[in-house]
């Protein structure tokens, strides 16, 4: 049967339809996209599996989006690290401890629900401020018990969404030694980090008191990475690397001292604050950062007109230039930076909020 003609028409005035109905929605057009692609799809020749991987990516994205919703004001934290620590380890006390920490402090926590240091993050942060994201395997992958059964644990049918929640969810990344799924995860944050595709969030590489693990593992990364010049000088700023508790947690509150979140207006990029910087301190700014700028300076203002539809951030100041979008370890310590601008100010009662 030909569904590129008469059939497609009738696709047509179902989406019109649907469309009008939608004619309020607040995101309409990204609902018209959306519906528009699988249209396209439909009127062409594509194979079921295509469908299956869509259908089933669409579920997962709908079931996490639907989980994390209520939760959305709240920062969270994802905990990587191996499955296979023992909870008489020293890394595993070490995600007890720092998650629970974390927790104390308004944040809440994302594993991948299995055992080992998921379990130790799930186990520190408590049930009520614990999410899970599993995975569905061909052989039984059951949760740790200090998430199963709890409507924040999430059952992904693909690793490409789950990974997505995890980085679209978080608001910082604590990394504990693992193996080859731990160091996958971390290099894979630290290239969407580097690309500018995630973040900017904190990252902290943790370690037992006088464990090796990350100190070798960055050794590796300035040496052969570094060393020849295949990643920016500046890039090890993306991550703090300890194996002190009260600096892991006191790193990740510390990125939210005065610094909140950012976007792109066009070309412009966007910098919410939480309190208003004086103004000898934005023109320190330009005189430190002005190599990462493409054009123009840093300028402090309000909401843009295209910012008015973000009602919870309209009312935070804003630092706006143009970013050279390749300096993300410079972009880092600017805001570090600004971060220390503030040290002095009462920024910091509740980092945790969006």
């Amino acid at each position: 049967m030909d569904y590129s003609s008469s059939n497609s028409e009738t696709l047509d005035q179902q989406l019109n339809e649907l469309l009008a109905n939608l004619s309020s929605h607040p995101h309409q057009k990204l609902i018209q996209r959306a519906l528009e692609a699988l249209l396209r799809i439909a009127a062409s020749d594509t194979e079921r599996l295509n469908w299956k991987i869509l259908t089933g990516s669409l579920e997962d994205l709908e079931q996490g989006s639907k989980r994390f919703y209520p939760y959305r004001h709240t920062r969270k934290i994802a905990i990587f690290g191996s499955a296979r620590t023992l909870p008489e380890q020293g890394e595993y006390k070490m995600a007890v401890d720092f998650a629970r920490c974390m927790t104390q402090s308004g944040f809440m926590v994302i594993t991948g629900a299995g055992g080992g240091i998921m379990q130790a993050g799930n186990e520190g942060a408590g049930r009520d401020n614990s999410f899970g994201l599993n995975i569905k395997l061909p052989f039984e992958q059951g949760a740790n018990y200090a998430i199963d059964g709890d409507d924040k644990l999430i059952d992904f049918k693909y690793f490409f969404t789950r990974k997505l929640f995890f980085l679209k969810e978080s608001d910082a990344i604590a990394l504990f030694p693992g193996g080859f799924g731990t160091q996958d995860e971390a290099f894979e944050t630290l290239t969407l980090c580097q690309t500018g595709k995630y973040g900017p969030v904190p990252l902290v590489l943790v370690d037992q008191p006088g464990g090796d693990y990350w100190h070798s593992w960055n050794e590796y990364v300035c040496k052969q990475l570094q060393g020849k010049g295949l990643i920016s000088p500046e890039d090890p700023s993306l991550y703090t690397i300890t194996d002190r508790l009260d600096v892991a947690c006191q790193t990740i509150k510390d990125f939210y001292r005065v610094y909140h979140s950012s976007r792109y207006v066009g070309k412009l990029f966007v910098m919410r604050l939480k309190l208003e910087l004086p103004e000898v301190a934005v023109e320190q700014l330009n005189q430190e950062f002005s190599d990462i700028l493409s054009q123009g300076e840093i300028k402090q203002t309000s909401a843009l007109p295209e910012e008015q539809q973000d009602l919870d951030t309209i009312d935070l100041p804003r630092l706006i230039f143009y970013f050279n979008q390749k300096s993300l370890g410079r972009l880092y310590q600017l805001i570090y930076k600004i971060n220390c601008l503030g040290a002095s100010c009462d920024a910091t009662e509740h980092p945790e909020l969006k």
